[in-house]
């Protein structure tokens, strides 16, 4: 049985990303997978990264302890998929602090003779569901962040067999077809995940 971590980030339990995170669920837990779903709000996570926390980034073992509970749940899952809206170009903070918190030297990534080597190598396949607010190419003229991050470092640290990032752009103008329409796609890709 593959578990797959599902981290969500998003507020507001009426949101499509909450209809995301719903339907991601439903779509492994039908092919028989184990889902730890973590929504990070619900859970009151901490995405601050403290003084003490930065001075003790490159201690692994030690900087894992205010974190330990999201390392361990990260080190037991073979997928990792995540659901998120794109605001500012950019991750909701509390996304971008788990990954500034949790994907720590040893846990995400070893330094060997100064080069960053993959450490989440258990984590087999990866996604990434998310929406955004303007168009593609407005995100493509900012950089597109967050599909960077996903599929360049966060693919990186993990080197799993199958990525997947699932957009859904324009949202401020999609209407209820153009969103079932990617819910479905959205289902379709976690049957084959």
């Amino acid at each position: 049985m593959t578990r797959a971590l599902v981290l969500f980030a998003h507020p507001c339990p009426e949101s499509f990303s909450a209809a995301l995170d719903a339907h991601v669920r439903a779509a492994l837990e039908a092919r028989g997978w184990e889902v730890d779903a973590c929504d990070l709000n619900a859970e009151g996570f901490d995405p601050v990264l403290s003084c003490v926390e930065r001075r003790g980034y490159h201690d692994s073992g030690a900087n894992t302890a205010p974190v330990q509970g999201q390392v361990d749940r990260l080190r037991a899952a073979e997928a990792l998929v995540m659901v998120f809206p794109v605001w500012n170009f950019g991750f909701p903070a509390i996304l971008k602090g788990f990954l500034d918190r949790v994907f720590l030297p040893g846990v995400s990534f070893r330094l060997v003779d100064g080069q960053v080597r993959p450490a989440l190598t258990n984590i087999r396949r990866l996604a990434a569901v998310t929406t955004y607010g303007g168009t593609r190419l407005r995100a493509a003229l900012a950089g597109d962040p967050p599909r960077r991050v996903v599929t360049r470092a966060v693919r990186h640290a993990c080197q799993p067999r199958r990525t997947r990032y699932l957009a859904l752009y324009d949202m401020n103008r999609a209407d209820a077809a153009r969103r079932r329409a990617f819910l479905d796609r959205v289902g379709r890709e976690m049957e084959a995940l």
